[in-house]
């Protein structure tokens, strides 16, 4: 009873740190697959002794988004894309506005620029009776707040960013080159492109955990097999077991006939040239 209870304890064991070794792998080297930070859009508003007050802006917008206050947040040698998500109202305004540029600056902990990028976007073009008949479609909706006329922008700024293991990303710097633009909310959208064993291991968990877990089990279980072994066997022969060994093998016992005849063919040349060295 005491062995099943041991080496039952002795199994639970190898299972969970394999467990363990396979959670651990999996956090340290599959990275979070999306970041997601708001953007809080600044500019300068118009002076009123300029008379530009029916303009509202007279800047650029411009953000800084700080990704980490530590030294690193993405992964050395994983490929990033790097998206601003503009929510923007299907104004006149913005409709007249056409396309504008919209640029990011990536920079480090200490202000050095990592990367610059800029992108065209503009609003999805619908015609004025496409318009009027989906306002008129879906005016209940409207009425009631459950939708608005407002439209997505996904910028991708970066496409395939790999962070550098010298100078890591800390801050994000983003404009939009237009004093004509409205924004009603913006964020900072990273995601990360997963390939090979990675995009296995979070896409299909369950297999790759069961794959891993049964891997970890087998090397363990092969170390612990081995290190015993090493340790406790093989068993000593006694010489009991040696001598029935030499009975049975003929090809042993002429070795160890032959090994005797030269010993002995040696004791007696030694003792002739003594006897021959003592006379003369």
């Amino acid at each position: 009873f005491i062995k099943g209870g041991i080496l039952f304890l002795f199994c639970v064991t190898i299972v969970w740190v394999s467990v363990f070794l396979y959670v651990v792998f999996y956090y340290t080297y599959v990275p979070s697959v999306e970041h997601i930070k708001s953007v809080n859009l600044q500019f300068t508003p118009c002076d009123r002794n300029n008379g530009d007050m029916d303009k509202g802006v007279c800047s650029f917008p411009r953000a800084h988004v700080q990704l980490t206050k530590s030294n690193q947040l993405l992964m050395v040698g994983q490929p990033y894309k790097i998206t601003l998500v503009l929510e923007v109202p299907e104004s006149e305004r913005n409709k007249e506005l056409g396309m504008f540029l919209v640029c990011g600056q990536l920079t480090n902990k200490g202000g050095i620029t990592i990367s610059h990028s800029c992108r065209a976007t503009m609003l999805r073009y619908r015609s004025p009776l496409v318009h009027l008949l989906t306002v008129l479609a879906l005016s209940p909706f409207y009425v009631t707040n459950l939708l608005e006329e407002k439209q997505i922008l996904q910028v991708e700024l970066f496409s395939n960013f790999e962070e550098d293991q010298v100078y890591p990303v800390t801050d994000v710097y983003v404009e939009l080159q237009s004093e004509m633009i409205e924004v009603y909310s913006s964020k900072l959208q990273i995601d990360a492109h997963l390939s090979g064993i990675r995009y296995l291991m979070f896409h299909w968990p369950a297999i790759s955990a069961a794959l891993g877990v049964s891997f970890n089990l087998a090397v363990i279980a092969f170390i612990v097999i081995l290190s015993w072994w090493q340790l406790y066997g093989p068993y000593p022969i006694s010489e009991d077991e040696e001598e029935d060994d030499t009975e049975d093998n003929p090809k042993i016992l002429k070795l160890q006939e032959s090994f005797e005849e030269e010993e002995s063919g040696e004791r007696k040349f030694v003792l002739e040239r003594k006897l021959s060295s003592s006379e003369a």
